[in-house]
């Protein structure tokens, strides 16, 4: 096996940020990554669905996703003080904790999987999940700063509304389709915000509503008024996914409501073995640990809703910077995350933990 060096984990990461990888676009990217892993003496494929698979010790596996959001940030290295910044999309979220965790994989002979489609229908997580044997220990990547480690994220429940109204005069004060959708997410926020808990508790323990978009007007033969309308709903550990739906269908006059299949939420323990060794490599790295509950979805939701094994997500950058015009990474903070990986990953392949 041939070792990563600093220098080399750099130009993987700049190489990754710099080829366009838009959700349903992960080719190009999925197909440095496999370059990279046989480069460095390691089998690597693409398999059916487009996720890259690199297996090896699988008492751990280091998992990130490949696919960004749409945003053309122009990709250049700037010089900081006693630093470097790599601007582009997907430098946070996240292929910068995809790169650290490949050249932490080699270094340490670990196993590896850059999935497709996360910031869309976690395509590559679910086919990860149902198609792979259960590892010893997952360590997902997402932006959670070097010195932080995420425990917790809340659920999701996808909902599309589409209702259809006779056409008439604007006039006419009967609702249309428009406007039968405007009433039921009324309905809905009303409805959850007495159900989801005080205004006061952390957001992270809330159910939130957010209307994602919507497109409406007069159909094409004129004769009537349509609308769909896609929303999302966020669950926090203590809720569950068919009582929000049954509430929103509650809020239904007109219309109906296609259901996608819910990403339950998760909250891990602090002193799962993975935990616990994420903690003892940032200390060793000279950070001091950050324990973290994102209000946002992640694929380890779906980890854990099928593997009943110890995990946690890990990786560089700062999650605020997420699917902005001003996404950008310290190259040190990625020097660091990569030193932790492999550390955490050593201990847990040699069952240590602190």
């Amino acid at each position: 096996m041939t070792a990563v060096s600093e220098t080399t984990a750099r130009e993987l990461l700049i190489d990754l940020v710099e080829i366009p990888s838009p959700s349903g676009e992960e080719e190009k990217a999925a197909e440095r990554l496999v370059e990279f892993f046989k480069n460095h003496d390691r089998e690597a494929w693409i398999d059916e669905v487009g996720n890259v698979r690199a297996p090896a010790d699988d008492s751990v596996l280091l998992t990130s996703h490949i696919d960004t959001v749409p945003g053309d940030i122009p990709v250049h290295v700037e010089s900081a003080e006693n630093d470097k910044i790599l601007w582009g999309r997907g430098s946070v979220d996240a292929t910068g904790p995809l790169a650290a965790m490949a050249a932490a994989a080699v270094n340490t002979g670990v196993s590896f999987a850059g999935v497709i489609q996360e910031e869309t229908d976690s395509l590559g997580a679910r086919h990860l999940a149902e198609n792979r044997d259960e590892p010893g220990a997952v360590i997902n990547g997402e932006p959670s700063g070097w010195d932080g480690i995420t425990l917790g994220y809340r659920g999701i429940l996808f909902g599309t509304y589409v209702a259809t109204s006779e056409s008439g005069h604007t006039s006419r004060p009967e609702p249309n389709a428009i406007e039968q959708a405007m009433s039921w997410w009324d309905g809905v926020e009303s409805v959850v915000a007495e159900f989801g808990g005080d205004e006061y508790d952390p957001v992270f323990e809330q159910v939130t509503t957010k209307p994602i978009s919507i497109d409406g007007g007069t159909s094409a033969d004129g004769l009537s008024v349509e609308v769909t309308m896609d929303v999302q709903l966020r669950i926090p550990p203590q809720t569950d996914a068919d009582s929000l739906r049954e509430l929103a269908d509650g809020e239904l006059n007109t219309g109906t409501v296609n259901w996608g299949k819910p990403i339950p939420s998760v909250m891990e323990s602090p002193r799962t073995p993975v935990a616990r060794a994420l903690r003892a490599a940032i200390r060793n790295v000279g950070g001091d640990p950050r324990l973290l509950r994102k209000t946002g979805t992640s694929d380890m939701n779906l980890y854990a809703d099928t593997w009943d094994c110890p995990m946690a997500t890990y990786g560089p950058g700062d999650s605020d910077l997420d699917h902005t015009p001003d996404e950008h990474l310290s190259l040190s903070e990625y020097d660091r995350s990569v030193a932790v990986l492999e550390k955490t990953a050593s201990r847990l392949t040699r069952g240590e933990t602190a």
